[in-house]
């Protein structure tokens, strides 16, 4: 049994002693749990500390996509890509579908829009590359407003942006850039524009579409490649943001970085690489720190991250392991949120 106020308390604890006002009427019983909205009736009358029952804290892992859709999306994805020539254009077709019932599925979502979500580091794979680059994108868009058709054309693009890495005769895969030859990293640029060119003349895919694998690597600037465009559209710019991100969590391309490492690029980029209304948008739902990070906090205390806060994604809430001295602690909850004077100093791999 832990002896906590109620600022330390994040809601949906489990009462341990029974509350009672001072002519012993039962306010709340033992084994209770503390909803958010009870907490805030327990202030009102002056209530500020309550006995919880210890328990592990429990990590709270928010994805834009439920593991099952995911997971049959990619083997689709992957399917219809491994297949594909130049020859077997018509069955790429069926990504369009394919972007359409993860347009729904994301749309389908409680509170989509209000959400914080955990996208984690994975390994260099250009099919779930494809698909995530497709979900970000697609929630972008949502959150931005812009036209169903818009969307939907920006998903069909995101799922086939790299449709030209088919036909590179080099080994780029798990390595950043700095890893290949000069010629390599010529070669490597040009996919973009065999994808396109792959695709120009098919009727059942969209300008737009067909726009985001020529361009998805430009820059407002103008170092992007492969053309060192400048005027962008914004679906693209939104592809683009997407793209950069996900292709360094993953180790595309990039040499792999940690998600708060590629936040901090994007937001040092903005309006040079990238607009900033498209990058601002972006990181309101994108937690700095996914659920499960370890990190080290100003005050030299070590914890996990196991709860996101919205509309706050580089405040989460963290379970304290060990104090400043390194002795260990019995999971101490603190939400950053209400403790304004604890910040995340740095992750531990």
């Amino acid at each position: 049994m832990l002896r906590k106020t109620l600022d330390e308390l994040i809601g949906n604890e489990i009462l341990a002693r029974t509350i009672l006002t001072e002519d012993f009427m039962t306010i709340l019983p033992e084994g209770a749990v503390l909803k958010p909205e009870y907490l805030e009736k327990l202030r009102e009358l002056n209530i500020n500390e309550v006995f919880i029952k210890e328990q592990k804290p429990l990590a709270e892992e928010i994805a834009i996509l439920k593991t099952e859709m995911e997971s049959n999306v990619k083997e689709k994805v992957k399917d219809i890509l491994e297949r594909h020539t130049y020859h077997h254009n018509d069955e790429l077709m069926q990504l369009c579908e394919t972007a359409d019932n993860i347009i729904v599925s994301i749309v389908q979502e409680d509170e989509v829009a209000e959400k914080v979500f955990d996208i984690r580091e994975r390994r260099a794979d250009i099919y779930e590359h494809s698909l995530s680059i497709c979900t970000l994108a697609v929630l972008t868009a949502l959150k931005l407003q812009l036209p169903q058709q818009t969307i939907h054309d920006i998903g069909v693009g995101c799922l086939l942006h790299d449709i030209g890495l088919r036909y590179l005769m080099i080994d780029f895969e798990k390595q950043d850039s700095s890893n290949l030859s000069e010629s390599d990293k010529i070669e490597f640029k040009k996919h973009p524009v065999y994808g396109y060119t792959a695709l120009k003349d098919e009727k059942w895919i969209s300008e737009l579409s067909k726009n985001i694998i020529l361009y998805h690597h430009e820059r407002m600037d103008g170092s992007g490649y492969p053309l060192h465009a400048t005027s962008l559209s914004e679906p693209i710019e939104i592809v683009a943001v997407c793209d950069v991100f996900d292709e360094m969590i993953c180790g595309i391309w990039y040499k792999k970085v940690k998600v708060y490492e590629a936040v901090e690029y994007l937001k040092s980029f903005k309006n040079i690489k990238f607009r900033d209304k498209i990058v601002n948008t972006f990181l309101e739902f994108t937690a700095v720190y996914p659920v499960g990070t370890k990190i080290v906090t100003n005050e030299g205390e070590t914890g996990v991250v196991i709860r996101q806060n919205k509309e706050f994604p580089d405040r989460p809430v963290i379970c304290i392991s060990t104090d400043k001295d390194g002795n260990k602690v019995d999971d101490v909850i603190k939400d950053l949120v209400k403790i304004h004077h604890i910040f995340i100093e740095k992750v531990i791999d």
